[in-house]
């Protein structure tokens, strides 16, 4: 049943995007109006490509932390996304994954992932969330400027398709705006402080292709997931396999400064050899590739710390246009869905028209966020060449901590279960420090280690099959 609006405030949100649509969501109950302003001519009516959103090109993963997120902001939404061909992947036992510390076992199920294009996810969002009531869009508009005062923002300037300028008044604006937000410059010119910002630049660059799964292997599939070692002293690279809809799966590589992926069909193959273990080329060997390949290289780690500053009244910046994240760790669509949730529960008690609303709303939306911060810096910090304040006597510690839990984790659930808590965001990384834990981790491995992945007889008999093209023998 849908929730009769209790407010009276006008809300404005800045974006359309999966931050923009989910912060519509958690503001519509408590707001009269709630308008989406969108510089796209057109959102899609179906899973299709936004031309603002390039990224939606690569493979992404909606962590159990963001699916149960977007799931209580929009119930239901799961089973919209399942219908429309999406997979929940269970955690760990749906994941053949190579850690820095080897091959993690397939325990018994503790978490999930949403394995979907991210078309479909944000089609599925967007479509719930503009048959609320009080939420409408207006498409074609870019916003030029905040009106207001340092004390108070009182609205935003626009600028149409004709170059036609005019005024949109609200109690509240809400910048969604992604990568290229403008905030801090809108601020500064109200008069407003400046923001603190932190940049941590590996240097990634992605490479995504879409292949046909094998027959047989269109559902039911494992996450292949080959990870870097930042401990290598060389540039990392990685290669992920996604199922998604349609029987497809989403493939991306992804290379730190100096072991980037070419945007060659192909050399894509090769580079998915290259990694630490040839795993998920073997698949590929023996999957179609249905898409060209599709580069992405817009993935520096920005934190812009606006709670940290006086912020007028009226204003609360959210998803990338606050903290935007290297995308290799799958972080962002849950950051965002976990910083949604902070909105509506502040809203739920703070007006939204009240002075204090906006500084509670921003540190609140800043936990996640901050959360995800913590999981990319940590690693990127430490790969050659990465731009940023250098990895201090603290990081290199905890760095050292991480490496020893996933190391028993190979052999420990207890372990494996925290470690997962943590990476799916449904619980924060202070559950690392737990007794149980530091025990755990003070006793190393309980099993041994893995000599190659563990793979069922449905996802051997893959490999067994003739591959599409010759490639250097391996033993799998």
């Amino acid at each position: 049943m849908t929730q009769q609006p209790t407010g009276a405030a006008r809300v404005l949100i800045l974006g359309g995007s999966l931050a923009g649509t989910l912060a519509a969501a958690a503001l519509a109950p408590h707001a009269a109006e709630v308008l989406l302003v969108e510089r796209d001519k057109a959102l899609p009516d179906s899973a299709a490509p936004r031309p603002r959103l390039p990224q939606a090109a690569h493979a992404h993963m909606l962590w159990a932390g963001g699916a149960d997120a977007i799931e209580s902001l929009l119930p239901g939404m799961t089973d919209t996304w399942l219908k429309a061909g999406a997979h929940r992947i269970p955690i760990p036992n749906g994941m053949v994954s190579f850690s820095p510390a080897g091959w993690y076992r397939r325990w018994t199920e503790t978490h999930y992932l949403i394995g979907a294009s991210r078309d479909l996810i944000d089609w599925g969002v967007r479509t719930a969330v503009l048959a609320l009531p009080n939420v409408s869009v207006r498409t074609g508009i870019t916003v030029t400027a905040l009106m207001g005062t340092a004390s108070k923002v009182t609205g935003v300037r626009v600028r149409d398709e004709n170059y036609a300028e005019s005024e949109l008044t609200a109690d509240l604006v809400i910048d969604a705006t992604g990568r290229d937000s403008k905030a801090p410059e809108w601020l500064t010119a109200i008069g407003a402080p400046d923001v603190p910002e932190t940049v941590v630049d590996a240097g990634v660059r992605y490479a995504s292709r879409r292949y046909r799964a094998p027959e047989g292997a269109e559902s039911d599939w494992p996450v292949i997931h080959i990870q870097a070692d930042p401990r290598e002293g060389r540039p990392g690279q990685v290669v992920s396999i996604i199922s998604i809809e349609d029987g497809q799966w989403h493939v991306s590589l992804s290379g730190t400064r100096g072991g980037e992926p070419s945007a060659d069909g192909d050399l894509f193959e090769d580079f998915a050899r290259g990694v630490r273990h040839p795993l998920a080329a073997e698949f590929l060997a023996r999957a179609e590739p249905v898409s060209d390949v599709v580069v992405y290289g817009r993935t520096a780690n920005r934190q812009r710390r606006f709670e940290k500053v006086a912020m007028p009244a009226g204003f609360v910046v959210v998803g990338d246009a606050a903290t935007s994240l290297n995308p290799v760790y799958g972080h962002g669509m849950s950051a965002a869905a976990l910083g949604a949730v902070a909105l509506r529960d502040t809203a739920a008690r703070v007006s939204v028209t009240a002075p204090r609303f906006a500084a509670q709303a921003q540190k609140a939306v800043a936990r996640p966020a901050a959360a995800a911060w913590l999981l990319a810096v940590g690693q990127d910090r430490f790969y050659p060449g990465a731009i940023g304040k250098a990895p201090n006597f603290a990081d290199k510690v905890a760095a050292r901590y991480v490496h020893r839990l996933s190391h028993t984790a190979i052999g420990n659930f207890l372990v494996v279960k925290a470690l997962t808590d943590v990476m799916t965001m449904k619980k924060p990384a202070t559950v690392l420090g737990h007794p149980d834990v530091l025990l755990a981790a003070a006793r190393g491995l309980r099993r041994p280690l893995l000599d190659g992945p563990q793979l069922t007889p449905a996802e051997q008999s893959i490999l067994d099959r003739e591959p599409r093209r010759a490639a250097e023998p391996t033993n799998l």
